[in-house]
């Protein structure tokens, strides 16, 4: 029996930190274009946006149509439950999660954490790694996990962050990590957007590599910042912080 695998990209406009982030315009389009657009070719059934019912959140739905890609609305805090909720009503049995702050996500390595996922018997595997940047994060599980997280999360922390009680819980769950190729360390690297700083220097490295190649990858990225490391310094006073993949603010 095939597994029906679908991205669900989580997405709201009223990030604390960079307000309406995720609309702003990189290339003469929004944030959230790009996302949607630099992973549509991944190996999935389908794609969801999953935001939330408020009237502020209309344009994420406006700009997900126009890929015609799946939309789901539900609650504005419990992220948890927005992801399991669209995720029933779309009969996942494979969740790949992205969120809507990664302009630089890069479909072929999003696509070896599925694959990684799919080869092993695993309840949950991302590339949560030294050996990526922060920005290309990528998280894979079964539905059955996200609906044990779902039934058994209470803390505040697992319902904004939809998967830390999954792999908070090793001996309930069967984890994977996986490492980029090279095992060279590049968490230092911040390629997601919190911050002013964080969006100039997505907008740098779009404007220097879109209009050559639209599809640019993060091997691309990375000869680039080998030949222009002053670009490094853009955001470079990005402090990782340890223990989470994600804020309520990349929502």
């Amino acid at each position: 029996m095939n597994k029906k695998k679908c991205i669900i990209i989580q997405a709201r406009t009223d990030s604390r930190r960079l307000p309406n982030k995720i609309l702003s315009n990189i290339e003469g389009k929004p944030m959230l274009w790009h996302v949607i657009d630099r992973i549509k070719n991944m190996n999935v059934d389908e794609i969801i946006i999953a935001t939330t019912t408020r009237n502020i959140d209309d344009e994420i739905v406006k700009i997900s149509k126009s890929f015609g890609v799946k939309i789901f609305r539900g609650k504005t805090d419990d992220v948890l439950d927005r992801f399991y909720q669209a995720a029933k009503k779309y009969d996942a049995d494979i969740i790949v999660r992205i969120t809507a702050d990664c302009p630089l996500i890069d479909s072929i390595e999003s696509s070896k954490v599925l694959e990684e996922f799919m080869k092993g018997n695993y309840d949950y595997a991302s590339n949560d790694s030294e050996t990526y940047p922060n920005g290309l994060d990528t998280e894979c599980f079964t539905f059955n996990a996200l609906e044990n997280s779902w039934k058994d999360s209470k803390l505040k922390s697992e319902r904004e962050h939809v998967t830390p009680y999954i792999w908070k819980n090793p001996k309930k769950f069967r984890t994977k990590v996986v490492n980029n190729n090279t095992k060279v360390k590049l968490d230092y690297m911040k390629w997601s957007v919190d911050n002013e700083e964080d969006f100039e220097f997505v907008k740098t490295i779009f404007a220097k590599l879109y209009n050559y190649n639209n599809n640019f990858t993060m091997n691309d990225v990375l000869v680039l910042l080998d030949k222009e490391s002053k670009l490094k310094n853009i955001n470079s006073n990005f402090i990782k912080n340890e223990g989470y993949l994600y804020s309520l603010d990349n929502d």
